[in-house]
Parts: C-alpha cells; structure tokens; sequence
C-alpha cells in the first residue's frame, strides 16, 4: 500500500516540463491574437472624401505576343511617374512595394535605375526640395542584402524611410506570434548568410527567411509631388522593380485637392517611422462635388468595403468588368456571385498565376476561385501571359443609367490586401460612361476579352481550368490562416 500511494503522489506531483511546455504555447497564441488583432496605427484604413475629378488620366503598360512570338511592351506608368518628378519643385513624396534590381535579368526597362536617377537630379536641380522614398523591408530582404540604388539615393539626400512592418497586424499570426517571442529582436547583416537567396544570386542569413515568413507588406505604389503652384498624384499598381517591368499594370494621375489627400494617407506611414511631416500641406475641408466626376483616395479596409458597396449596389442592366492579378477575397467572390444571381453582367479576366520570375507558380488562387465563379455562370478568361504577370488590380460598373465607377490601385483582391493587413492605396472614380479615363478602361478591357486585332491577349477558361479538389482546400485553408504569399 504505501508504494501505491508513493506511486499516485508521484502521478500527482507537477511536472515542470509539461507546465513550461503549456505555459509557451500560452504565450505564443496570446501573442498571435495580439498581433493579429492589434490596433491600426491613426491614420490608417481610410475613406477620404469626394472631391473633383481634376485631370484624370488613365496610364496603362500592356505586353503582348505576336503570332511569331516576338513579345511587345507598351509602356505609359513609369514615363508619367518620371514626368511629374522632373517638374516638382517643392515636394517629392513616393511610397513603392518594390524598389529594387533583384531577379531582373533580361528585364524590359531599368526601372529602378530610371527611377533612382530622377529623384537624384530632382534633388541636384533644386537642392532645398524634399525628396522622401518611403518602401518596405522586402528590398533589402530585411536587411540581408545590400540594394545599391536605396544607398545611392541617401547618399544623394532622399529621405530613404523604411516602413516600420512590426506595427502592422499579423498576416500570419501562427507564425508572428512566434517571431515576436523569439527571434524579432534579433538583427541582420548582409554579410556571412548560407541560404540561398530567394530573388537573386549569393547567399542570404536564415534571419531573412524567418522575417520573410510574416509577410507583412507595405504594398502601396502611390506618388505626390507639386508642380509649382499645384499638385498632382498618381496611384498605379505597378512597381518600380526591373523583374516586373513587363507586366500589364494600370494607374491614374490626377491633379488638385485629392492629391493633397492622398499626402495625407502617406503623411501616416511617415510617421510611423518618426518622420515629422507636419510643414507638409494638408489637404482643405470642402463639400463634396455636387455634380461631375467626381474622385476619391481609399486605404486598406476601405478599399474592401468600397468594393462591397459597389458589387452590392449592381442591379439588372448593369455590367461589372474588373481584371486582377489576385482573386481570393471570400467575401469579394460571394459578392460577385450574388450580383450575377440578381442579373448583373458580370465578366472577370485573371491572371492564370503560373509565372514568378522564372518560377513557375501551381495557380492558386485564381484558378480555384475562377472554378467558383465558373460554376455561377460567370463568364472568365485568362490573360495570356508569356513570363509576365497580369498585374493590374481594377474593377468598373458601368450602370444602366449611363454612370460608371472604377476602383483601381494596388490592392490585390485577397484577405491580406483587403483586411488591414498589408500597406494599400486605392482611388474610386465617379463619373459618366463617357468620361475619357472610364472609355479608356473600357476599350482597353474590350480589346483584351475579345483579343483585338488578331492579338491573343486572352485565353478561354478551359486552358487553364483547375478542377481538383485537393488545390481548392489548400486555397481556402491559405486564404483563412494567413499561410500564403497572396
């Protein structure tokens, strides 16, 4: 009897490992659900108001293949972009995802070259002007490699600000719950890494590997800068990064009041980094536009939610057109499916999602939710791409009334570009179908759904149908969890 009851005091007794295991994995979901669920920074998520639609212009880069199979670029963003800094005089505000040479070899243009040698001789013409780059860690690779045009414009006297990510929420909160445990204090060096380099050549340290997996992102591509007397914008999906300048990317430039709004959106991730922006003008309080097209700047959530309010408010007659390189929002997919119930016109062109700079991707997640959509009777193609992505993240409504409305900007249409999560800047137009910038979204979608000129710019959905079961899980799991690059 007293060995049973030494054996049941021993069952009893604590065991310091079994508590210390539980008392770790307390930690490490309570500071997923932190990081997950944390407060956004002020001036983050949103809705600017309504003003005048002042000099809209739509700029597009399209690449395409001949029957021969020479390929075509016809580039517009990034002439633009260089146009509107050489005439600043004052101010120069840039906020781009990817800045950077990285994978870029046979690239169509320098784009990162182009763009760094502007703001340097916008800075050497007139040394008083304040120049700010504002960009995210991924160009360094968190600090593991060295980027030569980032440190050539410091050394020129651009304000290089990187976004502070850790203040974002969590991506993937399973695995930043970890980081913030372990391994976000630790630092980097570009110097002494093993692992090979995921964009590029040489080696890179395991530390980048692990700030990699948050994927948090500062995926903004937006620019404002004077031109003398006023302002001017422009807010593009498109990135300064060579690998990419090929892709099929859209942007719209406009001038006046929602310029300075869109300074303002930027004014907050400056200061997130401990820049003062406070001498930087602000924008005026004003009625919205009565009448006439009409503009407006949305970031992260808001952007979501102007998507949804536009999908929702489609009714019979209507007709929605939208292109994007990421489809994988569920509330967005159930949205769509729901308008084409109630008899909405509805057509989606997508990125087949198989090329990554000379990685080959396994399609997800276009070609599941494209299965979803297919199965509602919506009508899909597939941009016939040729190691270039369709980049381009953009959707109109043109209404029976003879009105349309674009959204158009960076955000891709998936969870981690709509949710708060990642960095984003979109702007919504207002105005009649026969607006230049809304024809020009129109004829130039037209051209592509009904390959134009003999040109196949797309393909029928059965070329890249993708019915199997198992992949549809994994992009819905990827989608819920966070666990995925998109």
């Amino acid at each position: 009897m007293d060995i049973l009851r030494r054996i049941n005091r021993r069952k009893r007794r604590p065991r310091p490992l079994r508590w210390l295991i539980l008392l770790l994995l307390a930690l490490w979901l309570g500071m997923g659900l932190f990081q997950a669920l944390r407060p956004l920074p002020e001036g983050l998520s949103v809705e600017q108001p309504w003003r005048p639609a002042d000099n809209v212009q739509l700029l597009l880069d399209q690449t395409w293949q001949t029957a021969d199979g020479q390929r075509h670029s016809r580039q517009q963003i990034f002439d633009q972009v260089l146009e509107i800094i050489g005439q600043a005089r004052h101010l120069v505000v840039l906020d781009m995802f990817l800045f950077n040479e990285f994978a870029g070899q046979n690239s169509f243009r320098s784009l990162s070259s182009e763009l760094s040698q502007a703001l340097i001789s916008a800075r050497s013409r007139h040394p008083g002007m304040e120049v700010i780059l504002i960009t995210d860690p991924f160009n360094t690779l968190y600090g593991g490699v060295d980027n030569p045009q980032l440190r050539a414009l410091q050394q020129a006297g651009v304000q290089v600000v990187m976004t502070p990510l850790q203040q974002l929420r969590a991506s993937n909160p399973l695995w930043t719950g970890l980081w913030s445990l372990c391994c976000r204090f630790v630092g980097n060096s570009s110097e002494g890494g093993w692992l090979p380099n995921p964009v590029g050549q040489g080696k890179v340290t395991l530390r980048s590997y692990l700030h990699l997996a948050n994927f948090r992102a500062n995926h903004r591509k937006t620019l404002v800068a004077d031109a003398g007397d006023s302002w001017t914008a422009l807010v593009t999906s498109g990135n300064p990064h060579d690998a990419s300048s090929r892709h099929s990317n859209q942007a719209l430039r406009f001038d006046g009041s929602a310029a300075l709004d869109l300074l303002q959106t930027e004014q907050a991730v400056a200061r997130l980094a401990g820049l003062d922006t406070r001498h930087w003008p602000q924008p005026a309080v004003s009625q919205p536009p009565a009448t006439g097209p009409r503009l407006r700047v949305l970031t992260e959530g808001e952007v979501r939610d102007a998507l949804l309010q536009l999908i929702d408010s489609a009714q019979p007659g209507d007709r929605l057109d939208m292109e994007v390189f990421y489809l994988s929002h569920r509330p967005l997919v159930e949205a769509l499916i729901s308008a084409r119930q109630r008899g909405v016109t509805i057509r989606a062109l997508l990125d087949p999602n198989r090329d990554a700079f000379g990685r080959e991707k396994n399609g997800i997640p276009n070609r599941q939710v494209a299965w979803d959509l297919h199965r509602a009777g919506i009508p899909l193609r597939w941009c016939a791409t040729s190691g270039e992505q369709c980049h381009r993240k953009w959707l109109r409504l043109d209404r029976a009334d003879g009105s349309s409305e674009l959204i158009s900007g960076s955000a891709n249409f998936t969870r981690r570009n709509l949710d708060d999560l990642n960095l984003e800047t979109d702007v919504q137009l207002a105005a009649n179908r026969d607006h230049p910038a809304m024809a020009d979204a129109r004829s130039a979608f037209e051209r592509l759904w009904s390959n134009a000129d003999s040109i196949t710019y797309s393909l029928p959905y059965e070329d890249f149908a993708d019915h199997n079961v198992g992949r549809y899980l994994i992009y819905r799991v990827m989608e819920a969890t966070g666990l995925s690059t998109f």
